[in-house]
Protein backbone atom coordinates (compact mmCIF):
# COMPACT_ATOMS: atom_id res chain seq x y z
CA UNK A 1 0.00 0.00 0.00
CA UNK A 2 1.58 3.58 -1.16
CA UNK A 3 1.17 6.19 1.74
CA UNK A 4 2.49 9.95 2.20
CA UNK A 5 6.15 9.99 3.20
CA UNK A 6 5.58 11.31 6.67
CA UNK A 7 3.24 8.21 7.53
CA UNK A 8 5.98 5.91 5.84
CA UNK A 9 8.43 7.36 8.00
CA UNK A 10 6.21 7.39 11.06
CA UNK A 11 5.69 4.13 10.27
CA UNK A 12 9.16 3.14 10.37
CA UNK A 13 10.08 4.74 13.68
CA UNK A 14 7.21 2.93 15.41
CA UNK A 15 8.00 -0.42 14.05
CA UNK A 16 11.84 -0.03 15.37
CA UNK A 17 10.12 -0.12 19.12
CA UNK A 18 10.80 -3.72 20.83
CA UNK A 19 7.40 -5.48 20.22
CA UNK A 20 6.32 -3.53 17.53
CA UNK A 21 6.10 -4.92 13.81
CA UNK A 22 4.94 -3.25 10.75
CA UNK A 23 1.50 -3.85 10.68
CA UNK A 24 1.21 -2.53 14.29
CA UNK A 25 3.51 0.34 13.43
CA UNK A 26 0.91 0.82 10.55
CA UNK A 27 -2.09 0.58 12.66
CA UNK A 28 -0.45 3.02 15.38
CA UNK A 29 0.72 5.95 12.44
CA UNK A 30 -3.71 5.98 11.54
CA UNK A 31 -4.58 6.15 14.90
CA UNK A 32 -2.34 8.87 15.44
CA UNK A 33 -3.75 10.62 12.04
CA UNK A 34 -7.40 9.87 13.07
CA UNK A 35 -6.96 10.85 16.49
CA UNK A 36 -6.16 14.72 15.37
CA UNK A 37 -3.52 17.27 15.76
CA UNK A 38 -4.20 17.54 19.51
CA UNK A 39 -3.60 14.31 20.71
CA UNK A 40 -0.35 13.82 17.68
CA UNK A 41 1.44 17.43 19.57
CA UNK A 42 0.31 15.65 23.25
CA UNK A 43 2.09 12.33 22.03
CA UNK A 44 4.89 13.86 21.08
CA UNK A 45 5.24 16.36 23.75
CA UNK A 46 5.11 13.40 26.12
CA UNK A 47 7.80 11.59 24.47
CA UNK A 48 9.58 15.06 24.33
CA UNK A 49 9.39 15.05 27.86
CA UNK A 50 10.77 11.50 28.95
CA UNK A 51 13.79 11.89 27.03
CA UNK A 52 14.28 15.07 28.68
CA UNK A 53 13.18 14.50 32.13
CA UNK A 54 14.16 10.90 33.15
CA UNK A 55 17.32 9.68 34.59
CA UNK A 56 18.73 7.41 36.61
CA UNK A 57 18.60 7.94 40.88
CA UNK A 58 21.88 8.59 41.83
CA UNK A 59 21.06 6.07 44.43
CA UNK A 60 19.10 3.00 43.59
CA UNK A 61 19.89 3.52 39.40
CA UNK A 62 15.73 3.28 39.13
CA UNK A 63 14.26 5.62 35.99
CA UNK A 64 13.06 8.60 37.77
CA UNK A 65 12.10 12.70 37.52
CA UNK A 66 13.25 13.25 40.35
CA UNK A 67 16.27 12.55 42.54
CA UNK A 68 16.47 11.18 44.71
CA UNK A 69 13.58 8.30 43.07
CA UNK A 70 9.92 8.39 45.45
CA UNK A 71 11.22 5.10 46.88
CA UNK A 72 14.68 6.50 47.96
CA UNK A 73 12.83 9.44 49.39
CA UNK A 74 10.44 7.32 51.50
CA UNK A 75 11.63 7.49 55.04
CA UNK A 76 9.21 4.11 55.68
CA UNK A 77 11.13 2.25 53.56
CA UNK A 78 13.16 -0.55 55.02
CA UNK A 79 17.34 0.49 54.62
CA UNK A 80 18.04 -3.08 56.13
CA UNK A 81 16.98 -4.86 52.97
CA UNK A 82 18.21 -4.34 49.13
CA UNK A 83 16.54 -5.64 46.22
CA UNK A 84 18.82 -6.33 43.04
CA UNK A 85 16.74 -6.13 40.12
CA UNK A 86 17.40 -5.91 36.17
CA UNK A 87 15.20 -3.52 35.00
CA UNK A 88 12.83 -1.04 36.38
CA UNK A 89 10.21 -3.14 34.87
CA UNK A 90 11.04 -5.59 37.51
CA UNK A 91 11.15 -3.57 40.08
CA UNK A 92 7.39 -2.43 39.22
CA UNK A 93 7.04 -6.18 39.13
CA UNK A 94 7.78 -6.57 43.03
CA UNK A 95 6.24 -3.15 44.05
CA UNK A 96 2.76 -4.65 42.32
CA UNK A 97 3.21 -7.47 45.12
CA UNK A 98 3.00 -5.06 47.85
CA UNK A 99 5.25 -7.79 49.55
CA UNK A 100 8.40 -6.04 50.00
CA UNK A 101 9.20 -2.45 51.98
CA UNK A 102 12.92 -2.14 51.07
CA UNK A 103 15.21 -0.62 48.70
CA UNK A 104 16.55 -1.38 45.16
CA UNK A 105 19.38 -1.52 43.40
CA UNK A 106 18.48 -1.34 39.13
CA UNK A 107 21.42 -3.30 37.45
CA UNK A 108 19.87 -1.39 33.85
CA UNK A 109 20.84 -5.70 32.59
CA UNK A 110 22.25 -9.48 33.17
CA UNK A 111 25.33 -10.27 32.16
CA UNK A 112 25.22 -11.74 29.06
CA UNK A 113 29.11 -12.55 27.66
CA UNK A 114 27.84 -13.87 24.36
CA UNK A 115 25.88 -10.40 23.72
CA UNK A 116 29.07 -8.83 25.05
CA UNK A 117 27.41 -7.61 28.07
CA UNK A 118 30.08 -7.85 30.84
CA UNK A 119 30.49 -6.22 34.64
CA UNK A 120 31.31 -3.31 33.28
CA UNK A 121 28.12 -2.25 31.91
CA UNK A 122 25.64 -2.98 34.43
CA UNK A 123 25.39 -0.80 37.15
CA UNK A 124 27.44 -2.98 39.73
CA UNK A 125 29.79 -0.37 40.31
CA UNK A 126 27.00 2.11 42.14
CA UNK A 127 25.49 -0.90 43.89
CA UNK A 128 29.66 -1.59 45.25
CA UNK A 129 30.08 2.16 45.99
CA UNK A 130 26.24 2.52 48.29
CA UNK A 131 27.30 -0.74 49.73
CA UNK A 132 30.28 0.94 50.89
CA UNK A 133 28.64 3.83 52.73
CA UNK A 134 25.18 2.50 53.65
CA UNK A 135 25.45 -1.47 54.04
CA UNK A 136 22.22 -3.45 54.51
CA UNK A 137 21.30 -6.26 56.75
CA UNK A 138 20.39 -8.78 53.74
CA UNK A 139 20.64 -8.13 49.30
CA UNK A 140 18.30 -10.23 47.89
CA UNK A 141 19.06 -11.29 44.06
CA UNK A 142 15.78 -10.85 42.11
CA UNK A 143 17.32 -11.52 38.90
CA UNK A 144 15.39 -13.34 36.07
CA UNK A 145 15.20 -17.06 36.14
CA UNK A 146 16.99 -17.51 32.78
CA UNK A 147 20.84 -18.57 31.80
CA UNK A 148 21.89 -14.19 32.19
CA UNK A 149 20.27 -13.89 35.36
CA UNK A 150 21.52 -16.89 36.85
CA UNK A 151 25.03 -16.11 35.80
CA UNK A 152 24.31 -11.85 37.03
CA UNK A 153 23.31 -13.51 40.79
CA UNK A 154 26.04 -16.41 40.86
CA UNK A 155 28.34 -13.15 40.11
CA UNK A 156 27.02 -10.70 42.69
CA UNK A 157 27.05 -13.27 45.08
CA UNK A 158 30.58 -13.86 44.91
CA UNK A 159 31.32 -10.61 44.69
CA UNK A 160 29.11 -9.81 47.94
CA UNK A 161 29.45 -12.73 50.07
CA UNK A 162 33.15 -12.06 50.81
CA UNK A 163 32.36 -8.27 52.02
CA UNK A 164 30.19 -10.16 54.63
CA UNK A 165 26.61 -9.35 53.32
CA UNK A 166 24.10 -11.93 53.92
CA UNK A 167 22.58 -12.73 49.92
CA UNK A 168 19.78 -14.38 48.95
CA UNK A 169 17.97 -15.22 45.85
CA UNK A 170 14.15 -15.40 44.92
CA UNK A 171 12.57 -18.48 45.21
CA UNK A 172 11.66 -19.95 42.05
CA UNK A 173 9.58 -22.67 41.13
CA UNK A 174 5.59 -23.99 39.94
CA UNK A 175 3.87 -20.65 38.82
CA UNK A 176 0.40 -19.97 40.89
CA UNK A 177 -2.51 -21.73 38.79
CA UNK A 178 0.21 -23.83 36.50
CA UNK A 179 0.48 -27.64 36.28
CA UNK A 180 3.38 -29.94 37.81
CA UNK A 181 2.99 -31.91 34.49
CA UNK A 182 4.19 -29.18 32.31
CA UNK A 183 6.77 -27.65 34.56
CA UNK A 184 10.35 -28.19 33.03
CA UNK A 185 12.78 -29.83 34.86
CA UNK A 186 14.58 -27.36 36.22
CA UNK A 187 11.25 -25.67 37.72
CA UNK A 188 10.36 -28.28 39.21
CA UNK A 189 13.61 -29.12 40.67
CA UNK A 190 13.94 -25.81 41.92
CA UNK A 191 10.30 -26.01 43.05
CA UNK A 192 11.32 -29.14 45.35
CA UNK A 193 14.58 -27.34 46.95
CA UNK A 194 13.07 -24.40 47.77
CA UNK A 195 9.84 -26.06 49.56
CA UNK A 196 9.20 -24.39 53.00
CA UNK A 197 7.30 -26.36 56.11
CA UNK A 198 3.83 -25.32 55.89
Amino acid sequence: MAVADPIARLVRELARLPGIGEKTAQRLAFHVLAAGPAYAESLAAAVTGVVRDVRCCTSCQTLTDKDPCAICSDGRRDPRLLCVVEGVPDLVAVERTHEYRGRYHVLHGALSPLDGVGPSDLKIRELLVRLETNPPDEIIIATNPDVEGEATALYLARLLKPMGMKVSRIAQGVPMGGDLEYADQVTLARAMSGRREL
